[in-house]
């Protein structure tokens, strides 16, 4: 074999370089934005995943829209995507068809164009996916590496689950412990299965309508079954069949995704994990992804902001699961050694988001500003969100924390 010369070596070399850097171009070029893969939505939302669809709403998108969060900006949270369906425009009730059975008396299927004609219910929620914050825990987890974008403000309406089933003089079994939801598996979409406590079936919503529009087919239409108070996993989009069961359902997306280490029947919302280590997930030693965490955002100072001073506005949002009120939400410029007492928009039971605000007098400099919620049950938020590192980064709650300058 002849030998190669230095300087044709050195030209071979530059050549794949070359080749590479304009591949590497040509990738970039090709990566789709957020309005090419669904129809209708921002091209400013954080493409996280092609396939199945992963979009997140840059945060100065979502303060942008503090009272409800349109459907262009809101955030999606795929498990499965259905051959068509990537759109903002509502997809049609024809022919749909949802099937309810399990531990009733009377099973039963139903149209979709049959819900047009019972009573409408409206239910502003926060829908929020449980892997929001992600990004806060440390060491990395797996998953989405969502920030604080996977989050939103909406409004449904449609028809309650048990305004239906009495509508239909359907009876639940004694041992109806869950409510288990099947996704549509059209284009041969993989399954999807959710399980709720029955607790759930109170404000179960067959949701119809997202803010006033018909809901959108990429978040779930033309049906999905809502559930207030509870992680956007537990929403399924694109219902085609409702059990009522004894136990939760044993697929993937409900063992081993989705859960927490917890210690059974204990007043305690997590056990906390070494940083770091795995997880022998079970029924009995971990609980799913169900009621929202309580948290709180500041949506203004944003990070890096400069402000005129020396009274500084600081405002934001917060939320709970809407079991019971939020009651305070504090605010501190001083690493949490002191805190003042934001002011409520309002205290009642709440699904949706309550906005709050704080008027702090600030030297001139730079500043750090936390703010944490307090509920009626006194729960509130940790200091340290990675006292609950979990392996797939779910549930983080901790106090949010916001640098800026007032000049």
């Amino acid at each position: 074999m002849e030998s190669v010369s230095r300087r044709t070596a050195l030209k071979l070399m530059g050549l794949g370089a070359a080749l590479l850097a304009a591949g590497s171009r040509g990738f970039a070029q090709q990566a789709p934005t957020a309005d090419q893969l669904v129809k209708g939505k921002n091209p400013k939302l954080l493409v996280l995943s092609q396939r199945p669809i992963v979009l997140e709403t840059p945060y100065d998108l979502l303060v942008s829209q503090p009272e409800r969060t349109p459907k262009e900006i809101l955030y999606i949270r795929n498990n499965v995507d259905l051959p068509g369906y990537n759109t903002v425009e509502g997809a049609s009730l024809d022919g749909w068809k949802v099937e309810v059975g399990g531990l009733v008396d009377k099973p039963f299927t139903f149209e979709a164009k049959e819900l047009l004609e019972l009573p409408q219910h409206e239910v502003t929620m926060v829908l929020q996916c449980s892997g929001n914050g992600r990004s806060l825990f440390q060491p990395r987890t797996s998953g989405n590496p969502w920030k604080r974008g996977g989050v939103g403000n909406v409004t449904f309406r449609g028809v309650r689950l048990k305004d239906l089933l009495e509508a239909k003089g359907v009876k639940l079994g004694e041992k109806a412990l869950y409510i288990t939801a099947h996704a549509s598996r059209q284009g041969n979409a993989p399954e999807f299965v959710r399980s709720v406590p029955i607790h759930a079936l109170g404000h179960a919503l067959l949701a119809l309508s997202m803010n006033g529009e018909p809901l959108p087919a990429v978040h779930g239409g033309p049906i999905r079954l809502v559930f207030p108070g509870y992680f956007g996993v537990n929403n399924v989009k694109w219902v085609q069949k409702i059990e009522f069961t004894e136990a939760e359902n044993t697929t993937a997306e409900q063992m081993p995704r989705y859960r927490v280490p917890a210690i059974p029947n204990a007043n305690i919302p997590f056990l906390p994990q070494e940083p770091g280590k795995t997880y022998p997930y079970s029924f009995t030693n971990s609980r799913p992804n169900w009621l929202v965490a309580i948290n709180s955002f500041i949506f203004a100072p944003l990070e890096g902001q400069t402000v005129e001073g020396p009274y500084v506005r600081v405002e934001g949002v917060a939320f709970n699961d809407g079991i019971v009120p939020l009651v305070s939400v504090e605010v501190s410029a001083n690493g949490g050694r002191t805190w003042q007492q934001a002011r409520l928009e309002r205290q009642e039971k709440s699904f949706g988001w309550v906005r709050w605000q704080a008027t702090l007098y600030l030297r001139p400099g730079e500043h750090e500003v936390m703010a944490r919620a307090w509920d009626a049950v006194g729960r509130s938020q940790p200091l340290d969100g990675n006292i609950a590192w979990n392996e797939r980064g779910y549930e983080y709650n901790g106090v949010m924390r916001v640098k800026f300058t007032v000049a």
